[in-house]
């Protein structure tokens, strides 16, 4: 498989699927400004979506969109418990997960990154409705240290690179298990080669830390 990536943006997700699955895979690095890869060739050649993560299968098969790739490739390896099973209300409560950080969170971030030419007023309102989104998140962690409880999914995933995110394009704080999950969750050692590899610094590891 061959993964269409680029640093900082929502393809680390399924990236640290493919690492946590322990599958043999290739990474694509996209220049997302000038849509172009590495060899000079278009982006528009691989997907006329001209944006990441795009993901070519064995068969030479391609898929986009982060919700349908982390999805997917959990259930290629069921044994992984990186999602339950589908038909189980359990599948169900994590795809309405993996929906709301897609569209509440992910969505959410264009007047900060992609949308031309946003006052500040824009801007503001946008970042008050993105932490009350985190606040709903952090009701949703639940008792156990990841979102699926005991076990990391492909929620834990998706929801690392927005909470990220979120910090960095809203300069806001997150609330307090939310703040303590990020590091946590970035301590796994899928994470942190995912993170080595697209040439990201890790979040700081705390000595005094325990699962949130």
């Amino acid at each position: 498989m061959k993964l269409f990536y680029a640093p900082h943006v929502c393809s680390l997700a399924p990236h640290i699927i493919l690492r946590e699955l322990g599958r043999p895979f290739e990474l694509a690095r996209v220049d997302l400004r000038r849509k172009k890869l590495a060899d000079g060739r278009d982006f528009a050649e691989i997907t006329r979506k001209s944006y990441v993560p795009a993901l070519v299968m064995d068969d030479g098969s391609l898929f986009t969109e982060v919700s349908v790739i982390v999805q997917y490739l959990a259930d290629l390896q069921p044994e992984s418990r990186l999602a339950p099973p589908r038909g189980t209300m359990e599948r169900l409560r994590l795809d309405e997960l993996v929906s709301f950080i897609a569209t509440e969170l992910h969505k959410a971030f264009l007047p900060f990154t992609l949308m031309p030419a946003v006052g500040h007023e824009a801007k503001d309102w946008a970042a008050r409705r993105l932490a009350q989104r985190v606040g709903l998140l952090e009701e949703m962690l639940g008792r156990g240290p990841y979102f699926g409880g005991d076990d990391f999914t492909i929620a834990d995933a998706y929801a690392f690179w927005a909470l990220r995110k979120f910090v960095d394009v809203t300069h806001q704080e997150l609330p307090a298990r939310l703040a303590d999950y990020v590091p946590f969750v970035g301590e796994r050692p899928s994470v942190r080669d995912a993170l080595a590899a697209e040439g990201i610094l890790p979040a700081a590891p705390r000595a005094d830390r325990t699962a949130p």
